[in-house]
C-alpha cells in the first residue's frame, strides 16, 4: 500500500492567449505543470497519473520529454469533456485502482504547492486515519474559492464553492488550495455516487468530503503555512503576478 498523485491539468489556455494548456504556461522560465511535478517527486511520490484534457498533445509531448530527462514515467487519462473536478477524478479511476493504498490530488497550475506541505498534510492524514484531508490556506480575499466549513470542535464539515455559498459562508478566509489526501479505496467508494446538482452543472470532487462524513469517516484539514499555496493564474496579468512571487521564493 503506497502513495500515488494524480495531477488535473486539462484546462484550457484561451484567457492566456495561448493554444496550449494553462498548466505549460511558465513561471520562471519552468511549466507551472513542472512545479507540480517536482512537488510531488520530491516528498517521494512517483506513481503519476496527469489527467489531460484541452491541448492534450502539448502534454503527452511535454510528459514524453521529463520521462527521458528523469526515467520517471508518468501515466495520463483524458477528459473529453470538462465536467468539474470530480468527473476528472471519475475518469482516473483505473490509476486509482492500480495504486491502492493514499492518493494526493492536485491542481496543474498551482506552482507554489510545495513537498513540505504535501507531506505535512499526509502525515496528518495517516495519524488522524482520516478518508480525506484537504489543505488549506488562510488569505485576505477569499473570493472565487471554495470555503472550509468547520464545526464547533474546529472539525472539518464541508467546502462549499464561490456560487454555493451564503452570506456567512462567504466571510470565512479559510479556503481550498484543491489539493486533498485520499485513502484511495474510501475515494473509489463514493465517486459514484456524486451529482452535478449545483450552480455549476459539474460534479465537484470537493462534494465527495460531505459523503464520506456522512458514511462515517474523518476529514480533516491541513492548513498551509502559506497563502501561496493556493494561488494560481487565469489571465497574463497573474501569471505576471507569479513569476513575482516565485522570484522572491527562489531568490
Amino acid at each position: 500500500m503506497g502513495r500515488s498523485a494524480v495531477i488535473l491539468a486539462g484546462g484550457e489556455g484561451k484567457r492566456m492567449k495561448s493554444d496550449k494548456p494553462k498548466a505549460l504556461s511558465q513561471v520562471l522560465s519552468k511549466p507551472m505543470l513542472r512545479w507540480v511535478i517536482d512537488a510531488v517527486t520530491g516528498s517521494g511520490i512517483d506513481d503519476i497519473c496527469i489527467l489531460t484534457g484541452f491541448g492534450k498533445e502539448f502534454i503527452e509531448e511535454y510528459i514524453e520529454g521529463y520521462t527521458k530527462e528523469t526515467d520517471i514515467k508518468i501515466e495520463t487519462a483524458y477528459q473529453a469533456e470538462r465536467r468539474g473536478t470530480g468527473h476528472a477524478v471519475m475518469i482516473c479511476r483505473d490509476f486509482l485502482r492500480q495504486n491502492p493504498g493514499d492518493v494526493v490530488i492536485l491542481n496543474g497550475d498551482a506552482p507554489f504547492m510545495d513537498s513540505k506541505t504535501i507531506k505535512g498534510a499526509y502525515d496528518l492524514h495517516k495519524e488522524k486515519s482520516s478518508g480525506a484531508t484537504v489543505i488549506s490556506a488562510k488569505v485576505e480575499n477569499p473570493f472565487g474559492y471554495g470555503r472550509i466549513i468547520r464545526d464547533e470542535n474546529g472539525n472539518v464539515s464541508a467546502i462549499v464553492e464561490q456560487k454555493d455559498t451564503n452570506d456567512e459562508q462567504k466571510a470565512v478566509n479559510e479556503v481550498n488550495s484543491g489539493c486533498y489526501w485520499f485513502d484511495t479505496e474510501a475515494l473509489l467508494g463514493v465517486l459514484d455516487e456524486l451529482t452535478d446538482n449545483n450552480a455549476s452543472g459539474e460534479y465537484y470532487l470537493t462534494d465527495t468530503l460531505g459523503i464520506l462524513l456522512d458514511k462515517g469517516k474523518t476529514v480533516c484539514a491541513y492548513t498551509a503555512e502559506s497563502s501561496y499555496t493556493v494561488l494560481g493564474a487565469n489571465d497574463p496579468k497573474q501569471l505576471e503576478e507569479l513569476n513575482e512571487i516565485a522570484k522572491k521564493i527562489v531568490g
